[in-house]
């Protein structure tokens, strides 16, 4: 309970940027969801078919059959590359419209590894091209090839990451004051499963993904491989996708374990229950495909595991907007009280403004310097005091040098220049006007 205080004693609660939204809300949330869902996929297709692509090289290493398999599917990943930064684009922009206040938040606590994503992007994507198109001139150089798609490999892993911990800190600003950079956040609760999870996903996705492939009629297999038929491809297409379901369900479990409670409601608990299913559905088909005597019985089974994936994805991608729009819920009412409580200070302020002269510590006592002596505490006592020098110099060495020119300590103090190396430069003060600058002025050629 007392944690729970000081949490919510903590919590920042920044003001929103009154704007209106540039589409409807519910547009704007479809957008999301539909641009996420599109954009996964292919991520999905690039990261996993890049682990594949590692795998079956080094594989290859022993069966050159395996060294053409990764050949034909690193030639899809620069394509599913492509693909996924141009639905990335949608995604960024709704997410920053929806969520600008927590998304920009989570950046700038995660710091230097979120920006360091752009130069990781260009670099990866570089690589995947240097890996693909030097398949045949680095054929006698096998281990730096597959040094190249290695390091791919390690920056497509470390990319997903760096999303996965920016995303799940943006739905807990609770924990906002104790985080302390990317490591930090990267310990929050769930995100470690999650991305099992998520790498799971991307087996899953490119194993499906490398059954339909293979399974084209058009896809010359005959000509491109001298031992493996399409359905010794399929069949491995299979299995991968049984791996990856596998991990899907086991550390999807524990996601839904671990999820703090205050984004779970019935609705979320039931869509994360249905997409289970569907998962297990998936690999009861799978199952089947790989067990299955005959080719014409593994086809059968296609598109039932393609549905299952896809209904599965679906739901995933409603589940997550739920749990997200559940668990900010309370800290953006906060958000938006303590908006509606600036704005409206903002509008009285507006219209009855102060005068500044209300504002001064006048101490009537002074007669003539009163003003001056309250605009100069006002304005310049935090570097300069009577006698003594503080930041600037003392009253009394101004008092001296400007005895009989009055104007010249007007202009001075409305925009000084440097004169002395071991004093620091003065600020100017053109917001005084030259009532204010001749009241100055006189206090400070009253000091002796």
């Amino acid at each position: 309970m007392n944690l729970y205080l000081l949490q919510v004693a903590t919590t920042p609660v920044p003001r929103d940027l009154p704007l209106d939204l540039p589409l409807p809300e519910w547009l704007l949330v479809t957008l999301l969801i539909v641009s996420f869902l599109l954009h996964i996929i292919f991520v999905k297709l690039m990261v996993g078919g890049s682990i594949l692509t590692l795998w079956a090289e080094i594989k290859g290493l022993k069966n050159k059959e395996y060294d053409t398999f990764a050949y034909e599917v690193a030639k899809t990943v620069t394509v599913n590359k492509s693909m996924a930064v141009v639905l990335g684009v949608a995604l960024l922009l709704s997410i920053n419209t929806l969520y600008t206040v927590y998304f920009y938040s989570a950046n700038a606590l995660t710091g230097l590894a979120w920006f360091m994503i752009i130069p990781l992007v260009t670099i990866a994507f570089l690589l995947t091209y240097l890996h693909k198109y030097t398949w045949h001139a680095l054929a006698n150089y096998k281990y730096l090839h597959i040094s190249i798609i290695a390091l791919v490999v390690l920056i497509f892993l470390i990319i997903p990451t760096i999303f996965l911990t920016n995303v799940n800190l943006m739905l807990f600003p609770e924990r906002w004051a104790y985080v302390k950079g990317f490591l930090s956040a990267l310990m929050l609760p769930n995100v470690l499963p999650r991305y099992v999870e998520f790498i799971g996903a991307c087996l899953t996705v490119t194993g499906i993904f490398i059954v339909w492939y293979n399974g084209r009629i058009s896809y010359p297999v005959e000509r491109i491989y001298l031992n493996m038929d399409r359905s010794g491809l399929k069949r491995l297409g299979y299995y991968i996708t049984m791996v990856g379901l596998g991990l899907q369900l086991v550390f999807g479990l524990i996601v839904m374990l671990s999820l703090p409670s205050k984004g779970i409601n019935f609705e979320v608990i039931e869509l994360m229950v249905c997409g289970g299913v569907a998962l297990l559905i998936a690999l009861w088909f799978s199952w089947k495909a790989l067990s299955a005597e005959s080719e014409s019985v593994a086809d059968a089974q296609f598109w039932k595991i393609a549905t299952s994936i896809l209904i599965f994805i679906l739901i995933y991608g409603g589940s997550r907007q739920m749990y997200r729009e559940q668990a900010l819920d309370k800290h953006r009412q906060l958000m938006h009280a303590k908006t509606a409580a600036f704005e409206k200070l903002s509008k009285e302020a507006r219209e009855h403004p102060i005068d500044d002269n209300a504002l001064l510590a006048v101490d009537s006592s002074l007669g003539d310097l009163a003003k001056g002596a309250a605009l100069f505490k006002q304005n310049c006592a935090s570097c300069h005091k009577e006698k003594q020098r503080l930041v600037g110099p003392p009253v009394s060495e101004m008092a001296t040098i400007y005895s009989s020119n009055e104007r010249g300590l007007k202009a001075w103090i409305k925009a000084p220049g440097k004169k002395r190396a071991h004093f620091p430069q003065m600020p100017g003060f053109p917001q005084l006007s030259e009532e204010d600058l001749s009241e100055i002025a006189k206090y400070i050629l009253s000091v002796k």
